[in-house]
């Protein structure tokens, strides 16, 4: 189960802010750390320095800095240029980037109390500031002056990029309404804003509040030592010696639900899991989500599209609903029957033990595991004392290395946000500074579930001058247990090597303006997609993956059991993704503007799909925090659509070589560039062709 990330700060432009702007801030104190010019290394963050009063202050001066600087643009006496208006632009705001880009670090990783106040009472501020200027008639008049002589202003391509982009972004966003339309637009996006943040605090609770406490040795029969040590640390953690605690973070549940052989205690975790934020009390998501659907319809039809889907795909590979309806209904024919398939084994397995049930949601990882012991001799939780953190951390630097001669320089002297966070500096090649890289793998209370790639700064040319990004991995992986260090597994290999995959791309952005550095969403899985193709190849494990004891490489007839069993249970893993892809894009296609009974409206979704009742959806809309409060609405569908691609573009490393160093400078050429081009046409400059499907559905053994 992944969660992937974008931050607010990587939208077109910086996100500012403006009931400032009626109104302006006073100045924060002289000794607000996160106003001040910051001296440390790169220019990090003092994160020793910071405090959650230090932010609300700032925000606000920073708003009241960028409302001088549009307004200086607005009144110039001259006539409107790209230096004087689109460049002017796109340079504004650089205190609330800064501002915000530690803001939202932590929101998301060392969330507390003091900062979700803070992101209540800053929301509204931000949403207004951005109506503020992207509905601002004078402002806009500037641009379109700069956009209608485009082709007579001798801009280089990359320029001619950012002003088409910023123009239609203005009337994305309504800058062409009239100015009762446009009144309308800022009160839907203020109550979006507000919906969004409370959905997300309602879910950080709800996952963070259920315990499953065992205190009977015979009920911890199945599982293996290193997850009942797990849960007898968590119980130590919550002040329960001689118990085991296990919760709904990721790596408690999911192997929990693998090996514990009580099957009453699987039932009761599976099912706080999938009802999280459905229980009808102060934390419950349906009428909030209800209400986001019909205001995203609303704003849709305000801004001229027939649904949110229509809206966001516009900007999108796929460009409108029945593309993604398209590649979805094809794939999901197949999953399913697939998934049958495994259901019926996974029956028989019950059956052959004498169970005398039927098989439910809580038994499939379970009898899975069961499965693939008896099939391909292989044990997941064998594998994991080949998979130590700081070893796969390690496989993943070097495969960047090969790769792209990147090299990660430990620098314990750079300021971090908690105890557990890593620093490194990135280095080209030539050893030039690249990035500045932050990781942060363990789960917390204040760290909100899945896993994502964040930006604290984007990397751009600002007055002349490269400016270097400053990236993290935030993950959730299972923490050291008893005298063991934390050993991954491997679907925590998988994602660490995905989100690092992100991080990359980040690293090797080239493209001197922020706005314009972002690829589409349904292409930004690709470099996330294509290193975990790396992962798991022989002559990689056999680089990372050593015994933490003996430090003995993986053995080969492990690897090779690995290989086999790549496409077992891929009817389940493609089935609970697709009914997700579809449940988003059955909520934002959407029309009309009245509120849905939320659990009706999945029902019948999953009803039309004929979806298999023991296979939930990857999120149900309760707690599907990818569409309701993290950017990927009408676009979960992404990840396939990506997916297509990075198997397509992994076999050019297969039929030249792993490493070859040709297909990797094209490959990095297509990450240095970003989304100065058109997606599909910077693909088929890399592969020299089409992709095609055929890896996709081969890897999934969907052929």
């Amino acid at each position: 189960m992944k969660r992937r990330v974008l931050l607010a700060i990587l939208l077109f432009f910086p996100i500012v802010a403006a009931s400032a702007w009626s109104q302006p801030a006073a100045a924060p104190p002289a000794d607000n750390p996160l106003v001040k010019a910051w001296t440390t290394p790169f220019q990090v963050p003092p994160f020793q320095d910071i405090r959650p009063e230090h932010f609300l202050p700032a925000i606000k001066a920073a708003l009241e800095e960028q409302r001088k600087e549009v307004e200086a643009i607005v009144s110039n006496p001259r006539p409107p240029t790209f230096a004087n208006t689109i460049l002017g632009l796109e340079d504004s705001g650089e205190l609330l980037s800064k501002v915000q880009g530690v803001f939202g670090a932590l929101q998301g990783a060392e969330t507390s109390p003091e900062l979700q106040k803070v992101n209540r009472e800053a929301s509204p501020l931000l949403s207004a500031a951005r109506d503020e200027i992207r509905l601002n008639a004078k402002l806009f008049g500037r641009i379109k002056a700069v956009y209608d002589r485009r082709e007579a202003l001798k801009l280089t391509p990359v320029q001619k990029k950012l002003v088409e982009d910023m123009y239609k972004g203005y009337v994305r966003s309504g800058a062409n309404l009239d100015a009762e339309k446009k009144d309308r637009l800022k009160k839907v996006n203020a109550e979006l804003s507000d919906l969004s943040i409370r959905f997300g605090d309602n879910l950080l609770h709800d996952t963070n509040a259920y315990r499953l406490v065992i205190d009977k040795q015979e009920d911890l029969k199945g599982l293996p030592p290193s997850v009942v040590a797990a849960g007898a640390d968590a119980a130590k953690a919550a002040k329960m010696p001689g118990k085991w605690v296990y919760t709904l973070q990721a790596p408690s549940i999911w192997p929990f639900l693998q090996y514990a052989g009580t099957r009453e205690l699987r039932r009761q975790i599976i099912d706080a899991y999938t009802t999280r934020c459905d229980h009808g009390d102060q934390w419950d998501n349906k009428k909030i989500i209800a209400r986001i659907a019909v205001l995203r319809v609303e704003r849709a039809n305000l801004l001229g599209y027939k649904s949110h889907a229509d809206f966001v795909l516009e900007e999108n590979m796929a460009k409108n609903p029945a593309g993604v309806y398209g590649l979805l209904n094809q794939l999901w024919k197949p999953a399913r029957e697939v998934a049958l398939r495994e259901a019926a084994d996974l029956q028989a397995a019950i059956d052959q033990e004498g169970g005398g049930f039927k098989l439910e949601a809580g038994d499939w990882r379970y009898y899975t595991e069961k499965v693939r012991k008896a099939r391909y001799d292989l044990d997941e939780e064998g594998l994991r004392p080949y998979f130590k953190l700081d070893n796969v951390v390690q496989g993943a630097f070097h495969v960047a290395n090969k790769l792209y001669g990147l090299t990660f320089t430990p620098r314990p002297d750079l300021p971090v946000y908690h105890p557990e966070v890593k620093a490194y500096e990135v280095k080209d090649r030539d050893g030039s500074h690249l990035a500045v890289f932050y990781t942060d793998y363990h789960p917390r209370p204040g760290k909100r579930v899945g896993a994502w790639t964040g930006g604290m700064r984007g990397s751009r040319v600002r007055d002349g001058k490269p400016v270097r990004p400053i990236v993290t991995n935030v993950c959730n992986f299972s923490r050291p247990a008893g005298d063991a260090p934390a050993l991954l597994t491997l679907e925590e290999v998988n994602t660490l090597f995905h989100e690092f995959g992100h991080a990359v791309a980040s690293f090797l952005g080239k493209v001197p303006y922020a706005s314009i550095a972002r690829f589409p969403r349904d292409f930004v899985e690709v470099p996330s997609q294509i290193m975990e193709n790396w992962c798991l190849e022989p002559e990689v494990l056999r680089d990372y993956a050593r015994h933490y004891q003996t430090g003995e490489v993986i053995p080969v007839a492990l690897i090779d059991k690995i290989k086999r069993a790549e496409q077992f249970n891929q009817g389940f893993t493609t089935v609970e993704y697709l009914a997700a892809s579809l449940l988003d894009m059955d909520w934002h296609t959407l029309t009309t503007l009245d509120e849905k009974d939320a659990t009706a409206f999945e029902r019948a979704s999953m009803e039309r799909i004929q979806n298999l009742p023991q296979i939930p959806p990857r999120y149900r809309s309760p707690y599907y925090n990818h569409i309701w409060a993290s950017g990927y609405s009408a676009g979960y569908y992404a990840y396939i659509w990506s997916e297509v691609l990075d198997k397509d573009a992994f076999e050019a490393f297969k039929e030249k070589g792993l490493f070859d160093q040709a297909t990797a400078k094209a490959f990095r050429a297509l990450l240095e560039n970003g989304g100065t081009e058109d997606p599909m046409a910077a693909y088929r400059k890399f592969r020299g062709k089409e992709p095609s499907v055929e890896p996709l559905l081969r890897a999934r053994g969907l052929k």
